[in-house]
């Protein structure tokens, strides 16, 4: 034994004794048993101060037995393990439990550190008093234990992962082989659990803290969290432990920092809702062109609401007329840019727009300097315009042919995606199906239109003693012809017959219908006086012709001489009779409509037009529709015509601006003035 390795006076029951009296005290045998034993050994009194070491811990740490390390063992330790050290060291004079021990780094006399298991055991002193020190054995870690301590320090190393020990009677958190780089960035000095709860999220404290109980009680522990770390980030971690028994209950586990994780989830759910959002006003827009009646609508669409969805800047449609392009731009298109390509031959190809036109093939061009590449004399066209990457693609209609191009222009480079051009393609192919429709129905129109024109009185003649003012609205829900309609028809005796009607229906069907019932009502009221009469003809012609269409309408007489009217209705709304004092609505008894049922009769009702009075007819466009009831329709109209009684011409095109039930259908108005001085008075 060493008999050289000084005072040991602070030693509980060594009496002062050297540490060769104490190498005497534990006798002969067992002082060399302890010499020469294989693993490196020391012992310490109760201060942790060391007293004897053995050869193997002089060979492993560099420090002669005959001169032992001065101060308390645990400062042998890297800084990081004085603390585990001296908790090893309470442990073990605490009382007779189950040993502790502690994979540790040994600093020896030259600083290398040597990771070694540190198990101390009490040294007991006589009588049952307290142990007078400990005896620590420091073993080299076994083969597996080499091998887990370094697949581990490879896996913590350069990662977002940290070993975790909780000692669940003290409280005090560390890592198990030393600290990490994330347990340095989440702890920092912190050695306690309360330490690090404190700077968990808000949201998150309550549940962790339930979750800490439940492992107090032996159960292993998870839990998913938001931290803030040392410098304030805001952190998701993932930690997992298992319970471990023994002398000191703790657990052992891994955390994981998981935030790029998270952030990446929440980008894809993002990225998903933006994408389903697309979708959504991809369909909207869609129907929109599906639905669309005109070239501005469907252009409209193309170089307006179609860019934002392929983050671009402008767009153009051009489209292909008599051989020539036609340049169709958005609000946003710089000036100067299509005025090169609007007029252009068709047929010259060394524009982009030319040359997917004949060759029916889109072009993607990321830069300038591709663009350039291919189409030289784009170059000044270019100096016009801060657009750095186009998509040109063609336009096509039934059986391929070509209608015209839509070119879509970014500020930046950009790579068009495969989706991103197919649906490029797709919606440039519902347009053009939309365009050759909107050409259809505006022949269909403009023949419609042609017919209307036709069918309706090109000019009232004058009638001497009555001022006659009449106006056609077309819809605006789509087609400009219907089938309403008036008329003025001179009578024999100075009588005039006043006409307003409406055929179910719209487009051409119902302008035919409308001239066929105008033709009848002129025939039969030359020939008919009853007013009545000429409506149950009409009816009649109607519903022996086999057509499914009828038709509501009113007809009235009116004697210049007298200011009799005898007015027939077939469903139509109350005519208005108004001065500038004020307005009356006057409703005539009423028949069903024509040609609903061939037997109908239609009553006569009469009363007097006088001087200065104002007679307004109109098909129920004007006062009804389904947000406006027809009663207040009727109001309105009344209070608008009492102000301008004495012009039916200034009345008409203000009630035509009014429109009070708006221009969801097509609107008829005709009105009547008897002059003031009509009987000579």
């Amino acid at each position: 034994m060493n008999g050289t390795t000084g005072t040991t006076d602070d030693f509980a029951g060594s009496g002062g004794s050297t540490g060769a009296a104490f190498a005497a005290e534990i006798g002969d045998p067992a002082g060399a048993a302890f010499h020469h034993a294989p693993a490196a050994m020391f012992v310490a009194d109760r201060t942790g101060a060391i007293l004897l070491t053995n050869r193997a811990f002089a060979h492993l740490t560099g420090y002669r037995s005959a001169e032992p390390p001065r101060g308390p063992w645990p400062d042998l330790l890297a800084d990081s393990d004085v603390e585990r050290g001296w908790e090893l060291h309470r442990l073990a004079l605490s009382g007779p439990h189950e040993s502790p021990h502690r994979s540790l780094r040994l600093t020896g006399s030259d600083g290398t550190a040597h990771h070694v298991v540190v198990e101390p055991r009490p040294l007991a002193g006589g009588d049952g008093a307290q142990p007078a020190g400990i005896v620590v054995m420091c073993r080299g870690p076994m083969r597996d234990e080499e091998t887990l301590r370094a697949i581990t320090e490879l896996r913590t190393e350069n990662s977002d992962t940290a070993l975790w020990t909780l000692d669940l009677r003290t409280g005090e958190l560390g890592e198990l082989f030393g600290p990490s780089p994330l347990g340095r960035l989440l702890a920092g000095e912190s050695r306690t659990l309360e330490e690090c709860l404190a700077r968990v999220h808000r949201d998150d404290i309550a549940r962790l803290r339930d979750a800490m109980e439940a492992s107090y009680q032996g159960r292993d522990y998870e839990q998913r969290f938001r931290m803030f770390d040392q410098v304030g980030d805001e952190r998701w971690l993932h930690a997992r432990a298992r319970y471990l028994e023994g002398g000191t209950p703790r657990l052992v586990g891994i955390i994981d920092d998981v935030t790029e994780h998270v952030q990446l989830v929440r980008r894809l759910a993002d990225r998903r809702r933006i994408e389903a959002a697309q979708g959504r006003q991809v369909n909207e827009l869609a129907a929109k062109l599906v639905s669309a009646t005109t070239v501005d609508e469907v252009t409209g669409l193309l170089t307006e609401e179609f860019v934002p969805i392929f983050g671009g800047s402008t767009a153009a449609v051009v489209l292909l007329q008599d051989g020539v392009l036609r340049a169709v731009s958005s609000s946003t298109q710089p000036n100067g840019t299509l005025q090169m390509i609007d007029g252009r031959d068709a047929t010259d190809t060394s524009f982009p727009m030319g040359a997917v036109l004949q060759d029916r093939q889109p072009r993607f061009f990321e830069s300038r300097a591709e663009v350039l590449e291919r189409f030289p004399a784009v170059q000044e066209l270019l100096h016009r315009t801060n657009a750095q990457s186009w998509a040109t693609v063609p336009i096509f209609g039934d059986r391929r042919i070509a209608l015209g191009v839509w070119q879509v222009a970014w500020t930046q480079p950009h790579h068009a995606t495969p989706d991103e051009r197919a649906l490029m393609l797709t919606l440039a192919g519902l347009a053009g199906q939309a365009l050759q429709r909107v050409s259809r129905q505006q022949a269909e129109l403009e023949l419609a239109d042609a017919m209307q024109r036709r069918m309706l009185p090109p000019q009232l003649p004058d009638f001497p003693g009555l001022d006659v003012a009449t106006r056609y609205l077309p819809s605006r829900a789509g087609w400009r012809v219907c089938g309403d309609f008036y008329d003025a028809i001179q009578l024999p005796n100075r009588r005039i017959g006043l006409v307003v009607g409406d055929v179910q229906g719209h487009g051409v069907e119902a302008a035919a219908a409308m001239g066929q019932i105008r033709v009848a009502f002129r025939a039969y009221a030359t020939n008919q006086s009853d007013p009545g009469v000429v409506l149950a003809e009409t009816n009649r012609l109607l519903t022996e012709t086999g057509e499914i269409v009828f038709a509501t309408c009113g007809y009235l007489v009116l004697d210049l001489d007298s200011g009799e009217m005898q007015a027939a209705w077939a469903g139509q709304p109350p005519a208005i009779i108004a001065t500038t004092e004020g307005f009356e609505v006057w409703g005539p008894e009423t028949g069903p409509p024509v040609g609903v049922d061939g037997e109908s009769k239609y009553p006569v009702t009469t009363r007097r037009l006088a001087p200065g009075e104002t007679l307004l007819m109109c098909s129920d466009g004007l006062v009804e529709s389904s947000e406006v009831r027809m009663d207040d329709g009727l109001e309105r109209v009344g209070q608008a015509l009492r102000s301008m009684a004495t012009d039916v011409h200034a009345a008409a095109t203000s009630l035509a601006d009014l429109a009070p039930a708006g221009r969801g259908d097509d609107i008829a108005i005709l009105i009547a003035r008897m002059p003031e001085d009509a009987f000579g008075g």
